[in-house]
């Protein structure tokens, strides 16, 4: 491999504009590790940070990157832009917001269930 090869560079956009993690990452890199540096170097002064990587969804070229994958997996565009720099968007979505009906899982399925009769 040469010099350089498999290497990607990417800075994350946050919600207010401010961009944070600007570095070269291996393309063998996981979505979850990525993840992991970007709570790691959170501004600490934002007044929403993510506690954990389930906090964070990464967004790139409109797609929802899945913790699994690698960059090279996600289809990650790189060495045909002219800046050669990417940038992916962070959603902070905390679990309190995901979870702010306070219904239980049973509640919720009495309440989508379907009455309809086809005759």
């Amino acid at each position: 491999m040469a010099e350089g090869e498999g290497l990607i560079e990417l800075k994350f956009r946050i919600y207010d504009g401010t961009d944070i993690a600007h570095s070269t990452y291996a393309s063998f890199m996981t979505v979850a590790t990525l993840k992991q540096k970007i709570v790691a170097e959170w501004p600490q002064e934002k007044t929403v940070t993510p506690k954990s990587i389930d906090d964070l969804k990464l967004i790139h070229a409109g797609k929802v990157l899945e913790n699994n994958k690698m960059l090279a997996d996600s289809r990650i565009t790189f060495g045909d832009l002219p800046v050669g720099v990417i940038i992916m968007h962070v959603v902070v979505q905390p679990a309190i917001a995901k979870n702010k009906t306070g219904k239980s899982k049973e509640d919720m399925q009495k309440l989508n269930s379907c009455g309809c009769v086809i005759l």
